[in-house]
């Protein structure tokens, strides 16, 4: 695997940020990484970039412990921060440049490097402006262009797309679509359909610790809603055993207690009980909605 975090653990003070989170990621995969403000995503991927230490456990990128080797995992990381560190006077390909030497990449490979690049990005047409003349959109096209210079094998990507125009979120999308095809990517973001559309697996990460991990096709089928018709009456009090219930005459919405599924229990039950079951359901939600199922409202800056 590209990335393995194991046991990781970040304590500042006596608030655990971290909590005993661990998770792989494997190259070629695009991994939506999502959680409330203050879940610990973003100090998640400041240990992976090697800017924090963790209190305990490790992030490793390709077999290299982050902490330990620090300078030999940054080589291997492309990160491109939520609010994009660029220098607003200089030039796209001069800020390229200037990027690829402060990593001392040779200047025959960077300027090549530099060419490629600004044609993968779609930077050509404004790679002789200023930066600061460029939308949002370019600017994150330059700051991905920075991120890419010496060709890591990991890129993390946080919030990417946060207040793009609806043409430039897909073109970046495609552009995030084209460079994953070699890579290992983790985007952070809170735009449901941004991870619908880049995202083969999710995790979902709730005070500190992950309250999901798999794809988005099989989170959204496993909904915790089951809707149910029995003829006649029934002991509505045996079935709130598996939940909250709605009822609407012989149909009943069951808010399940977590994501088990149900429904073969249900059935054991109304047999048992000599109900019949008109009707049964696993009612499928959409991310969004199982976001908020497995996340609480936290308004503390994300740590």
């Amino acid at each position: 695997m590209s990335i393995k975090v194991s046991q990781l653990t970040k304590i500042y003070g006596k608030q655990k940020a971290v909590d005993n989170i661990s998770f792989e990621v494997n190259k070629g995969d695009i991994l939506g990484f999502l959680g409330p403000n203050g879940a610990g995503k973003s100090t998640t991927m400041k240990i992976a970039t090697g800017y924090i230490p963790p209190s305990s456990g490790s992030i490793e990128i390709e077999g290299i412990d982050t902490t330990t080797n620090a300078k030999d995992t940054k080589g291997k990381i492309g990160y491109l921060p939520e609010h994009n560190p660029l220098y607003l006077d200089m030039y796209v390909k001069e800020f390229l440049q200037f990027s690829g030497e402060v990593q001392n990449l040779k200047k025959t490979v960077l300027r090549s490097r530099i060419d490629e690049l600004i044609a993968l990005c779609g930077l050509t047409k404004e790679q002789h402006k200023r930066i600061g003349q460029l939308s949002k959109g370019y600017r994150q096209r330059v700051g991905l262009a920075q991120a890419l210079l010496h060709d890591p094998s990991v890129l993390i990507l946080d919030e990417p797309t946060t207040g793009l125009d609806p043409n430039q979120l897909v073109e970046i999308r495609n552009l995030i679509k084209e460079i994953s095809v070699n890579k290992t990517v983790i985007l952070s973001t809170h735009i449901m359909q941004e991870v619908k559309a880049l995202c083969n697996r999710v995790v979902i990460i709730n005070n500190g610790v992950i309250v999901a991990d798999d794809s988005v096709d099989k989170l959204t089928q496993s909904s915790p809603i089951v809707e149910v018709e029995f003829e006649g009456s029934i002991d509505v009090t045996l079935i709130e055993e598996f939940g909250k219930v709605q009822e609407e005459g012989n149909r009943y919405t069951i808010q399940q207690k977590d994501y088990k599924d149900i429904r073969s229990e249900l059935f054991d039950l109304a047999k048992a009980k000599g109900w019949t079951i008109l009707s049964m359901q696993q009612k499928e939600e959409d991310l969004e909605q199982v976001f908020r199922n497995l996340t609480q409202k936290n308004d503390v800056g994300d740590l």
